[in-house]
């Protein structure tokens, strides 16, 4: 019996000893993982299996995983790579490296352009919504342009991904133009994506009201496209707050007038009810009328909204910050890849733009929980050359930290602080 217990102390003592040596090797390994395995290692290959999962594929892959072709896709993301053959050439050069990078499949132009065509690009959009809440966990602690700021603001467009109507007839719009419309959630402690969804260029930008998840209490701010009283009135029940740029021809009576500050830019503070014909009944509750003026640009803004605690200047401030949404368009399109496609296919099309999504996040998510002072846009051009670097991220970018602040310019754009 002695000799039994004697034997289950020392076995446990070994498991114990060999986790504490897995931990150190892991640590050890960590330090001198690629620079691409680094950006890649905050999505568990276990989460991805269970997005894999919600989506099947009706036969086995043969050449090329899903997790790899994940992996494939992003790294063309980060080190900017142009087609098929540029991708597998890459990894190929470097064939010792790939297995390093997280790749356990050769990678080739065919399997490629196989696994483009026919794997689900739903796998890679609930990759996307998995990385999500995450990098909004990581800045909602982000300083507020000013004391009086609502706790949780979101920005809400759309934007065209332009395609060619002679490789992509399938989008044609009209004439030559054919394109897909990414439709974005941004929220603006952060500038990092909430939610996203990729649609037909016809799509109405208000048909999506009916699908953006809300939030009580959470301000969404939008432009006139989104003016739809019977939709806004859904969003009133559930508790949301929104600001969105009033129409022309709107119908209303005034019920309060505030006093307002005109060197501020306000030029009206009131609360109105809707007497158009169809808008009364689509929206039987009072909105605030707030009324700002540009006096650089000489342009004026006539806002609606809900939301009667916060002050006027604030709510023109809000509308303001929308801007931020239109800078994240344009960020995807010039630093990632979204201008030239790897496949013809809807399914192609779509699986790149969600991978570029996904790049994004996961380079969002590093930049922050390593507190790397660059922007993305810094940090990328970093990666994109030290991809099969074995050396810490941080060791990188903060070599190039000095030079990075010497060479900023005071009138960057807002978006690039992040």
């Amino acid at each position: 019996m002695r000799k039994c217990l004697w034997l289950l102390y020392f076995a446990s003592a070994k498991v114990v000893f060999d986790s504490f040596l897995k931990r150190v090797y892991a640590g050890v390994m960590s330090d001198r993982s690629p620079v691409f395995a680094q950006i890649m290692r905050h999505l568990d290959p276990t989460e991805f299996a269970r997005c894999n999962a919600l989506y099947p594929s009706p036969r086995r892959p043969r050449g090329l995983s899903a997790h790899d072709h994940f992996l494939a896709l992003c790294f063309a993301q980060l080190t900017y790579r142009e087609s098929l053959r540029d991708i597998a050439a890459c990894l190929g050069a470097r064939a010792a490296r790939a297995y390093h990078l997280g790749f356990r499949s050769r990678v080739t132009r065919t399997n490629l352009a196989y696994a483009n065509q026919h794997r689900d690009w739903r796998v890679f959009a609930a990759v996307a919504q998995l990385l999500m809440p995450r990098a909004q966990a990581l800045y909602q602690n982000e300083p507020a342009p000013q004391t009086e700021w609502p706790t949780v603001a979101y920005a809400l467009d759309a934007s065209l991904i332009e395609l060619s109507s002679a490789l992509f007839p399938w989008a044609h719009w009209q004439g030559s133009f054919a394109a897909m419309k990414l439709h974005t959630l941004l929220n603006l402690r952060g500038n990092v994506p909430a939610w996203c969804v990729i649609t037909e260029v016809t799509c109405a930008e208000q048909k999506m009201l009916a699908h953006v998840p809300l939030v009580p209490g959470a301000v969404y701010i939008m432009d006139r496209g989104y003016l739809d009283f019977p939709r806004l009135a859904r969003w009133e029940r559930a508790g949301a707050l929104f600001v969105v740029r009033a129409k022309a021809r709107l119908h209303f009576r005034v019920l309060v007038s505030r006093a307002v500050d005109p060197t501020s830019g306000l030029r009206c503070d009131q609360t109105i009810v809707l007497t158009g014909r169809y808008s009364r009944h689509a929206f039987e509750r009072p909105l605030r009328r707030v009324s700002v003026r540009d006096e650089a640009t000489g342009c004026s803004l006539v806002l609606l909204t809900n939301n009667f605690a916060l002050s006027a200047l604030t709510i023109g401030q809000l509308y303001r910050r929308r801007w931020q949404i239109e800078l994240f368009f344009k960020w995807i399109k010039q630093h990632l890849r979204l201008h030239a496609f790897f496949g013809r296919t809807p399914n192609a099309v779509r699986a790149q733009i969600w991978t570029a999504i996904c790049a994004y996040l996961l380079t969002a998510i590093v930049r922050k929980q390593l507190q790397l002072p660059q922007s993305l846009h810094q940090i990328l051009q970093i990666v994109s050359v030290s991809a099969f670097e074995q050396t810490p991220l941080q060791e990188l970018v903060m070599d190039n930290t000095a030079e990075t602040f010497m060479d900023d310019s005071p009138n960057q754009l807002m978006f690039n602080e992040i």
